[in-house]
């Protein structure tokens, strides 16, 4: 019920992982941070997806190396600021679009760019200023969407499993919009249980001034580990009619699931390139029963 970590993404984990411990210190240290790394990987159950081990890795590090647990807390904040700054003109071209549900969805998957652990070094407020001047031409699939469209006006509850810092507001905008087409539709957030990367947590979502029930996922898992689930996320995911999960993480959790979920990501590692046949940066709209 997920999707298993393989050699292609164990060795992209241990050269990033490792890499950075290099910056953090010196050679010996490294050896032994990455002696320690790959007993991780030994003890790990059969079948778990990588961000499994996100926790795991973040208390190593904060353990050898003191980096703190939340070491992009500045990156969160920009985030939110750089967001909540151009709400009011992204607010507008969605109202204004032909599909305003479409449109939001499209700005909310663009903020899917702000993830600072994925694209280590290479993430740009200026190129996503670039990006967003270009939302409302990205092709997502269009027989997808139709599903998503139909079960929003069928069910009864939405929720929404958050990624990103920064990308919460995006997705604010896109769950607003939801919310005046389908007025019957009851939308519930959730984010973060606790600090983990640059993920969205109760904090982020009070930044940027979520109107809508939030909730959290009990732990500090980038994505739904559904076996770590707190119960009240488990009961609101079994309850929800359709489930919008943001992110790469949330696919590798939760892939196979058999829940209603519509996965809105971009692409942003090479072993996704792989298995969806896309680029880097590829919006990506999919439904988990398909």
């Amino acid at each position: 019920m997920s999707i298993p970590i393989d050699t292609e993404c164990l060795q992209c984990m241990l050269r990033r992982n490792i890499e950075l411990a290099r910056s953090l210190g010196t050679e010996e240290q490294a050896v032994a941070f990455a002696r320690r790394l790959m007993r991780l990987y030994l003890d790990a159950p059969e079948g778990v997806s990588s961000p499994w081990f996100g926790p795991q890795i973040a208390d190593l590090l904060h353990e050898l190396y003191g980096l703190p647990i939340d070491r992009f807390r500045q990156e969160k904040l920009d985030s939110n600021r750089f967001v909540l700054e151009r709400l009011p003109q992204i607010r507008q071209k969605v109202a204004s679009a032909a599909d305003p549900v479409l449109a939001g969805l499209q700005f909310a998957i663009l903020g899917n760019y702000l993830d600072f652990s994925a694209l280590q070094g290479q993430v740009s407020f200026e190129k996503l200023e670039e990006m967003l001047d270009k939302a409302l031409e990205m092709e997502l699939d269009e027989q997808v969407y139709g599903a998503l469209c139909r079960d929003l006006e069928r069910g009864g509850r939405l929720l929404y499993l958050t990624d990103n810092a920064g990308e919460i507001g995006f997705d604010r905008v896109l769950a607003e919009t939801i919310a005046e087409r389908y007025p019957n539709l009851a939308i519930t957030f959730c984010v973060r249980g606790a600090v983990t990367q640059n993920d969205a947590t109760r904090e982020d979502a009070a930044a940027v001034g979520l109107p809508f029930p939030v909730i959290d996922n009990g732990n500090r898992v980038a994505g739904t580990q559904l076996d770590q689930l707190s119960d009240e996320a488990a009961q609101a995911l079994r309850e929800a009619d359709v489930i919008l999960a943001k992110g790469m993480a949330n696919v590798e959790t939760m892939s196979g699931c058999g829940y209603n979920v519509y996965y809105a990501f971009l692409v942003k590692c090479q072993r996704f390139v792989r298995l969806f046949g896309k680029s880097m940066l590829t919006p990506m709209l999919v439904r988990e029963r398909q």
